[in-house]
Parts: structure tokens; sequence; C-alpha cells
């Protein structure tokens, strides 16, 4: 019996029950971590560091980063732990990496109560759940993938805190989503669809064929996985009959690595909304055209540093992460910086309008601002993979599948792996391969070839895609195509829009 393990626990309930203010503490946690986790000792003693000799911030943002490759994947799982303990966790979460072998993250349930106020910051500050009779859906795949059995714990304390929210889980099952919605919403005074984005509005729009009024529950969605447009956001706040869109679906930042790591708040929806419709202003803010999810966070929970472009954070959980450079593009913003930016542009969100899709006289959603949180923006990690329904997808599993002996001698094996939108906004994952000279490909054959891969290697992809989407859409190109196969140039397997 671990005697220490209860009072942890306890101390933990008290701090998320009482909603107590935390001081944020990265040196605080480097101290910890460097005396506790055996392959963070061994880390720094490798590259010659004494612990002793970082005492202050500066000193801490020189540390060497942590990555899966330099660090997760180089010590035996409970060394990450610590005490070297792997029994100090209670729960395993499991990722799928490049060719399918799998990463695994141990977590305590004192984990799970740090996440949980980032979801009680959603329910509380978005849905109004304190006085709202709520039921949550939670629609992410159930399995040893963090995505739905971390929710449905962090959810349960809400509930335990004394939300009047009820959980059920489905997981992915569209069929029974559907039949859960009417039989236990008609008992609540919302309904809150937790998932990933396509699937989300697959089942949105299946309902509807279905002959279900959405609107009759007041829906509210918490998405995750993927970066969504705003013009998805109002299509599919209309199809649910959704009127405070600011605040009736919110955006979590999450990984397997560390759970949630920021949220939306009607603040940043708001800010994402207007900036949406100012292109110019958005490239000057991110320095790109396109636009990042755009959440805030809490830094006594995670410190977020931004290096040539991409995330790091830092942060307590099964395995504590010291600057842990998770391959995100991205960046962070204060708080007063990001909205004196957007005054400066023209955008007051004290008056924040626009909130409401189709019906000007509704009720404009007032945008709270409190507590003043700092932000972080995330394109995700364009150089190595898309998203499609919250599963990674490689370009290693797609080249797989065109090697296979029935359809290799048809393609030069480039191609450009992206995610599309048709003309109802439902996602697809399309691949442009390269035709071999002088061959005739057949497309559908390239796309069952490159399905049984991905399905055999990617158990995300398995679990996560819907059966009628894992089909992806084929598209063969010639040879030396200037649009995605130009001549002479380094070539990008993946493109993002």
């Amino acid at each position: 019996m671990d005697a220490d393990r209860s009072r942890r626990v306890l101390d933990a309930w008290q701090t998320f029950l009482a909603g107590k203010p935390r001081a944020s503490d990265p040196l605080g946690l480097f101290r910890d971590v460097a005396a506790s986790v055996p392959a963070y000792r061994d880390f720094l003693h490798r590259r010659g560091i004494d612990p002793a000799t970082v005492r202050t911030l500066d000193d801490f943002r020189r540390l060497p980063l942590l990555t899966k490759e330099n660090y997760h994947r180089r010590h035996p799982l409970p060394q990450l732990c610590r005490d070297g303990r792997l029994d100090g966790c209670d729960m395993v979460a499991v990722s799928s990496g490049s060719t399918g072998e799998p990463t695994f993250w141990p977590r305590f349930v004192t984990d799970e109560l740090a996440v949980a106020a980032r979801f009680e910051q959603v329910f509380r500050d978005g849905f109004r759940a304190g006085g709202r009779t709520t039921l949550a859906v939670v629609c992410f795949p159930l399995g040893t993938w963090v995505g739905g059995l971390y929710t449905t714990a962090c959810v349960r304390h809400l509930a335990a805190k004394g939300y009047p929210v009820t959980v059920v889980a489905p997981g992915n099952n569209k069929a029974e989503i559907l039949r859960v919605v009417p039989e236990l919403g008609r008992h609540v005074e919302q309904v809150v669809l937790l998932g990933y984005p396509p699937f989300i509005k697959d089942v949105i729009d299946s309902g509807l064929a279905a002959g279900i009024d959405w609107s009759r529950y007041a829906p509210k969605l918490v998405l995750a996985g993927e970066v969504f447009s705003e013009e998805w956001r109002d299509l599919v706040a209309e199809r649910a009959g959704m009127r405070d869109i600011c605040r009736d679906a919110a955006s979590l930042y999450g990984t397997a690595d560390a759970g949630v790591l920021g949220n939306e708040t009607p603040l940043s929806v708001s800010l994402r909304r207007f900036l949406a419709g100012k292109p110019e202003a958005a490239r000057e803010l991110f320095g790109e055209s396109r636009l990042p999810t755009l959440v805030q966070y809490d830094p006594a929970s995670r410190y977020f540093e931004s290096v040539d472009g991409t995330l790091l954070f830092s942060g307590d959980n099964g395995i504590p992460l010291i600057r842990y450079h998770i391959a995100d593009e991205g960046g962070v913003l204060g708080h007063d910086e990001l909205l004196d930016f957007c005054v400066r542009h023209g955008f007051d969100p004290a008056g924040a309008s626009g909130c409401v899709p189709g019906d000007p006289d509704a009720p404009q959603a007032d945008v709270p601002d409190a507590p003043p949180m700092p932000f972080v923006y995330v394109f995700g990690r364009s150089q190595f993979t898309v998203s499609y329904f919250g599963a990674n997808v490689y370009p290693e599993n797609i080249s797989v599948g065109l090697e296979r002996a029935a359809v290799s001698g048809w393609v030069s094996g480039r191609f450009v792996l992206e995610t599309v939108e048709d003309a109802d906004r439902d996602a697809r994952l399309r691949v442009t391969v390269e035709q071999a000279p002088g061959q005739v490909p057949d497309p559908a054959a390239i796309a069952r070839s490159i399905m049984t891969e991905l399905l055999r290697l990617n158990s995300e992809y398995a679990h996560y895609v819907p059966t009628e989407r894992q089909l992806p859409e084929v598209v063969v190109r010639p040879a030396g195509d200037p649009e995605y196969f130009p001549v002479g140039v380094k070539h990008r397997y993946v493109r993002r829009h």
C-alpha cells in the first residue's frame, strides 16, 4: 500500500473542489522532476547539466528540449515516471506512432483533475452548466486512446463537484448516439456532444436525416483534434439550432502526451471570428494566411513557450514533461497583447457582435474577460501529418499502400496527402498520386490499397474514422505535374489548407 497516494488524491480533490488559484512555477516543477524522475536525471546528466545551476527562468529556457525520440523512446516506461514506478499511475493511454507502433502515456487521477478544470471552464462559462441540467454525450472513441475515457472521467469529476451533469458514453457509435439522445435528452435542459469535428457534423447531419430536431435539446459542442473554419462553425450551428455561437461550441487543444492543454472560451471565439473576417490582420498576427485554432490556457497548469514557430510546454503528468517539443506549429500571445492588437484593428471584444448566425435580432454573446488567461494558437503538425476525424494520418502509412504489388507499378511513389472539405463542408481524405510514365492507374484500386494499409498500421484511423469515410479519395496526376509534383524541387508529402 502507498500511504502517500491517498493524501495526494485528497489534496488534489480539495484544490479542484475549492477552485483554488495556483501559482505558476515552472522552476519548481523542474526541480521536482530532476530529483524524482530517473529518466530526466539521466537526460540532464548525459548533457552535463547540474540541476542546481538552473536558478532563474532564463536558465530554465536554456534547458534542452524533450521529444519522443530523445526522451520517451530512449527510456523504459517506469523510468519516465516519478521514483521509477509505473504503479504510481493508475491508467495508461495509447497513441499511434507513424508506423502504428504505440506510445504509452501513464497518468493518475490527479492529472485528470487538473484537466477537468479546462472542461469546467467550458461548461461553466460557455454552457452555463452550473444552473442547467446537462446531458454530456461522449462521442470520442472509447478504448486505450486518450479521448473517450479521459473525457468521460473529467466530465464525471464536474458532476462530483456539484454540476448537474449526467454523462453517457456511446463512443463513436453513431447509431447508439442517435438512440440515446432522444431518450435521455428530453429529461435535461441541454445536451452536449463531445467529439472530433467531422464526426460530430456527421452525427448532426445523420440525426437531421432521421428526423431529429436538434434545437429541442439546446445542443452544445465540445470539439478537439482538428482545426476547423469559422464557416464550418456557422454551418454546424445552423443545422443544430445553436443560437449563441460564441458560447455553444468550444474547441480543446489536447494531446495524448498531456491531456488538455488549453480550450476555447467565449472571448477566444469572438476574437477568432473577428480575425477570420480580417485576413490581413490575421496574417500580421499569426504570420500565415491560414487561421489557427486559438485557445486560452492556465499558466499555472501548463507553461508554454514558442521556439522557431513551434510550441513547447512544461507540465505535470504521469510522465512529467519539461520543455517538451510536441512539434505543433504555433505561438503564444499574452492576454492584453492580443486584445490590444484587436482593438487597434477595430474590434472591441466587450461589445462583440456577429456571434449569432442567421438572426441579427438574437441576443448577442456577452464575452467575459476574466480570468485574464494568455492565449496559444495552434496550426498543427503540418510538416508531418494531417488530422482526419481526430486520427493522425502519416505519410509513411500512405507509402506502404502505394508499395503493394497490385498498385506499385502504376505510380512513382510520390504523393500529396491532404484533407479537403466538399460543398457540404464534410471532410475528405485526399491522396494525389503521381502517375508512372506510360501507365494507366486505377484510382479505385489505389484507394483500396491505401485504406487496407491505413487500417492495418494506424489504430487511430481504424477506430476514429467512421467506416463509410475510411476509403480515401485518390486523384491521379501526370508525372511532373507543376502544381503537385514540380520537377527539381524538394517534394512535400503533406499539404495543408
